[in-house]
């Protein structure tokens, strides 16, 4: 095995574990399950080291160690939406890699900041997105009288859009104050 294929592998497993440590480490934890945390930027820093296959590999990593340790899981379409899609999928903000490779090159920081930012929110509306299915189509009990899609909306909202304002918070300081970690290998 060649050494970057390697330091790839290595990378993926210790962010994704990193991510699943952060994601224990909660700011504020619903009562039915989602919570307020930072797990989303080692997916993000992967995505941004390696592209998108580190990202989604990270994402997946982190979203099979959510399911085999403590994961609530009530059917497997659900567990696969709200565990190995819903992290898988926060791999695509890698999708801005290009502005923020071009933004650093340049020098300029605020249009750094915005590739971050848009990059981070894509991956997390997508992984919203995935709590957002799962709540509707398997948690639509909890909504009592109101409609499904609506109690999910609510729900998965209440934790998930700070989620991806900490997350974009945290990785424009971190990114932009050390844009190496960014650097690909």
């Amino acid at each position: 095995m060649d050494r970057k294929r390697l330091q790839f592998l290595l990378e993926v497993a210790i962010l994704g574990a990193l991510s699943f440590v952060l994601d224990n480490l909660t700011l504020f934890k619903m009562p039915q399950g989602g919570s307020v945390t930072l797990s989303m930027l080692p997916i993000i820093l992967m995505a941004y080291r390696w592209g998108l296959a580190g990202g989604l590999l990270t994402g997946f990593i982190t979203g099979l160690l959510q399911a085999v340790i403590g994961g609530y899981i009530i059917h497997p379409v659900q567990g696969f939406l709200d565990y190995f899609f819903a992290y898988t999928v926060v791999g695509f903000a890698a999708s801005t890699h290009g502005w923020l490779m071009k933004s650093k090159s340049a020098g300029r920081k605020g249009s750094m900041a915005a590739a971050i930012i848009t990059g981070t929110v894509l991956g997390g509306l997508l992984r919203y997105l995935a709590h957002f299915i799962g709540g509707m189509v398997f948690f639509a009990d909890a909504a009592g009288d109101q409609p499904a899609w609506l109690y999910s909306l609510g729900y998965n909202g209440s934790y998930m859009i700070p989620s991806i304002i900490l997350c974009a918070a945290a990785a424009v300081v971190l990114f932009t104050s050390s844009p190496r970690l960014i650097q690909r290998v």
